[in-house]
């Protein structure tokens, strides 16, 4: 656990598998939990809702925020919402995959660019950052010095694009737009694997372009 005053970032993984035009492929993910003894917001419901709401034990889910809608990302959010009447939130331009894994639920509210969660005393702050899907978001807690980055970018660079609904340069423009300005020191957790910081990968941003991935 990690945090300023009472907020803090707790971190869960899980495991299932992520599927998408035709493959399935087993994953882990890093699901995050923001808040304090009181309340506490989830950052992407994956795969397993029981090990989240045990998690969230006794306190009040404000949020499922869910990063993008990668199914591995989602499988758990509907579940996870009816277990505690939490709200769902995810950026509309992610609706056409999100209908993918759950077409007879839709989200219960909307991220935008700029929009604000509080919890615990602290705000998530949302940066729209398009490209490993049309409606990826990360969120950014200044006070806790920290982004969440869900697919967007990773220790080592950005996130896959070779799939539908992804593109390459538009995800070099939001982590170059979006991303890289925050201050260095900035921890970067993402959606699967190790955190890293904004410091250690803004110098690697033109071997990036030059990869094409």
């Amino acid at each position: 656990m990690a945090g300023t005053g009472s907020a803090r970032i707790e971190h869960l993984v899980t495991s299932g598998s992520f599927e998408l035009d035709g493959g399935s492929w087993a994953v882990d993910n890093n699901v995050w939990l923001v808040g304090d003894e009181a309340e506490v917001v989830v950052i992407d419901a994956a795969h397993d809702a029981a090990a989240i709401a045990a998690a969230v034990g006794e306190r009040r889910l404000v949020a499922i925020v869910s990063t993008h809608a990668h199914n591995d990302h989602i499988d758990a959010a509907p579940a996870l919402a009816e277990a505690t009447g939490a709200p769902v939130l995810l950026h509309p331009d992610d609706l056409p995959l999100w209908q993918r894994t759950h077409p007879d639920r839709a989200p219960d509210g909307e991220l935008r660019a700029g929009g604000r969660i509080a919890v615990a005393g602290v705000e998530l702050t949302v940066l729209h950052t398009p490209g490993h899907s049309p409606g990826a978001v990360c969120l950014h807690a200044p006070e806790l010095g920290a982004l969440f980055s869900g697919d967007t970018l990773f220790q080592g660079g950005p996130g896959t694009t070779g799939r539908s609904f992804s593109h390459f340069p538009t995800i070099i423009d939001s982590i170059r737009d979006s991303l890289l300005s925050l201050p260095p020191e900035t921890v970067v957790h993402t959606g699967h694997g190790e955190s890293t910081t904004v410091g250690a990968e803004a110098p690697h941003l033109a071997e990036w372009i030059a990869r094409g991935h």
